[in-house]
């Protein structure tokens, strides 16, 4: 009795200890983000639902830069020297997660610098930087609006701070960027506007009229800039080099397989997939070619006007197959909001799932926008546009975005106790994990077998394969541009419009690989998991443990679950 005893308080002085340290340690993650992350980035603030940042914008200016890397360097120190012994499990993977965090962000600033070679970073983010204000009713529109007048009026330093850093940027990065403005600056004529019409003070109308004319006047001005100064000086390489396609892969990912073999798995990915489809569709029609089947595929798509019932019907199956099927818990039975996209966003986006940051207290509601085809289109271009809505990827964007993909991590995240886990994550797993459910919501028979539905889940997966490998060969000088446009084409089996659209992302996000990546990681750690569990292996309950765990890399979520740090691939 008495050495249990004392195993008892040892035990419980421990556990003390280690909740002791959790604190400090979460502390000194708290001072991270107030004072490296919101403090340079206000507009993640507002998005993580933190309102004091609303009126608050980066200058963009070089000596931020530098003293925004200063403070990360600073906080690298910090955490590196926090002593890891006496932490509970989560907190120290918590740490770890955090340091590799800080030195993505490091690289990112100091090496592959998209600051000095990307102008779509300053266009795009400053409508970004509106956008989060706009998007949700977290407050009244004239409170909101005073926060977008605040930081419209500091925009026009951001453009003048893009041409001070603009250096010799890539071609195709000012293309990108010009092919864009008139967007942004139709979202500020119309869209910002049309987003607070309600407003009645007319002053604070006044006073935004101004401000927001001022940002228009800017991007006019920087169109200008871009097309006749920077684009005759765009011969720059977009290419971030083996050495930094590797450190990005191991700090944001925490993935250190080579890339050799990353590329090596990668193929391997497609060429299965590839004979699956192939398999799949003489399944369907023996006669006609693959490519004969998806036109066919594509013309089968609701009424415009039904198009929003047909997405909330999906929904309402897809959360019955989820229960019945016992695939993952749902933590809430209230369904995200199936609405059309509103005009403020519609030119950005046809479908996507819109929740609200972690610490967002006043509008908790998720949002499921659909851009409808616009009504006064021509019938032909209205056909088009809705073949992008055809049966199969209707199904495949509801299991992706909503069940069981983001709105479902959204869900989960409300549980998750610790600001790190809530505020860091990384590609491979939320993307891997919506990506993973499109293919196992099939596997677990929601569909009934259809084939076409296998099929449309199959070019879905092929875009992501011809992602993986376009990503790393462009980034590691193994292909050209046109190179990756003829791969998406001739590999990943898409049109080339599609095609060209998805090489000109693959010159700025470098990792896009994410999604096949994040998938091919869940899958073995199902595996091994499943041989862990033997007998008592429950899918429901490995979704629940991984979802659990928020969105930090595949690593971290092995180690959880499996007690150990074997290869995540």
């Amino acid at each position: 009795m008495r050495i249990s005893h004392i195993a008892l308080l040892l035990g419980s002085a421990a556990a003390c200890l280690a909740q002791s340290r959790d604190t400090m340690f979460d502390k000194l993650a708290d001072r991270y983000y107030t004072e490296v992350v919101f403090r340079y980035a206000p507009e993640a603030g507002t998005q993580s639902g933190f309102h004091q940042y609303d009126p608050l914008l980066g200058s963009g200016a070089r000596s931020e830069i530098q003293a925004e890397i200063a403070a990360f360097r600073g906080f690298e120190t910090e955490v590196a020297g926090f002593d890891a012994r006496g932490l509970s499990a989560f907190a120290t993977a918590d740490r770890e997660l955090l340091l590799a965090q800080i030195r993505g962000q490091l690289l990112e600033l100091e090496s592959i610098r998209p600051w000095e070679k990307n102008p779509d970073l300053y266009s795009s983010g400053a409508a970004g930087a509106i956008f989060v204000i706009m998007s949700r009713n977290y407050a009244p529109p004239a409170e909101r609006l005073k926060s977008v007048i605040a930081r419209e009026r500091l925009i026009p330093r951001l453009f003048q701070s893009a041409r001070e850093n603009l250096s010799n940027p890539p071609r195709v990065y000012t293309e990108v960027a010009l092919e864009q403005v008139p967007g942004i600056v139709g979202f500020f004529q119309g869209d910002v506007p049309a987003a607070f019409k309600t407003v009645t003070d007319q002053a604070l109308v006044a006073e935004f009229r101004q401000s927001n004319q001022a940002v228009i006047d800017a991007l006019q001005a920087y169109q200008g800039w871009l097309k006749n100064d920077l684009l005759p000086r765009s011969t720059g390489d977009f290419r971030i080099g083996a050495e930094n396609y590797r450190k990005k892969l191991l700090y944001d990912e925490m993935v250190d397989t080579p890339i050799d073999r990353l590329l090596a798995i990668g193929y391997e990915n497609l060429r299965h997939n590839q004979e699956w489809f192939r398999r799949v569709a003489a399944e369907i029609d023996p006669k006609r070619t693959p490519q004969q089947i998806l036109e066919e595929l594509e013309s089968d798509h609701p009424e415009p006007r039904k198009l929003l019932d047909t997405f909330r019907g999906v929904l309402g199956g897809l959360h019955d197959f989820i229960e019945q099927h016992h695939i993952i818990t749902i933590p809430s039975p209230v369904p995200p909001i199936v609405e059309e996209t509103p005009p403020f966003m519609r030119a950005l986006t046809t479908a996507s799932m819109d929740t609200p940051g972690p610490y967002e207290n006043v509008a908790t509601e998720g949002f499921f926008n659909v851009t409808l085809p616009d009504a006064a289109w021509p019938a032909k271009d209205v056909e088009e546009y809705m073949q992008g809505f055809n049966r199969g990827t209707i199904i495949s964007t509801a299991v992706h975005e909503v069940f069981p993909g983001h709105y479902m991590q959204f869900l989960w995240l409300k549980q998750v106790p610790t600001k790190v886990r809530k505020l860091s994550g990384c590609g491979s797993n939320s993307e891997g994990w919506a990506h993973y459910t499109e293919q196992m919501m099939l596997d677990e028979g929601y569909g009934n077998g259809d084939r076409k539905l296998r099929l449309g889940q199959l070019q879905d997966a092929l875009l992501r394969n011809a992602r993986f490998i376009v990503g790393i060969k462009m980034h590691t000088g193994q292909m050209t541009f046109d190179e990756a446009v003829e791969f998406f084409v001739k590999e990943g089996y898409q049109v080339r419009p599609v095609a060209e659209k998805e090489a000109k992302r693959g010159t700025s996000d470098p990792t896009y690989l994410v999604y096949t990546l994040g998938k091919l990681q869940i899958l073995k750690l199902r595996e091994d998991y499943k041989k862990k569990k033997g007998a008592q292996f429950s899918l429901q309950e490995f979704h629940d443990s991984f979802i659990k765990q928020g969105t930090p890399p595949i690593k971290i979520v092995r180690r959880a679950l499996l007690g150990d740090d074997s290869p995540v691939l």
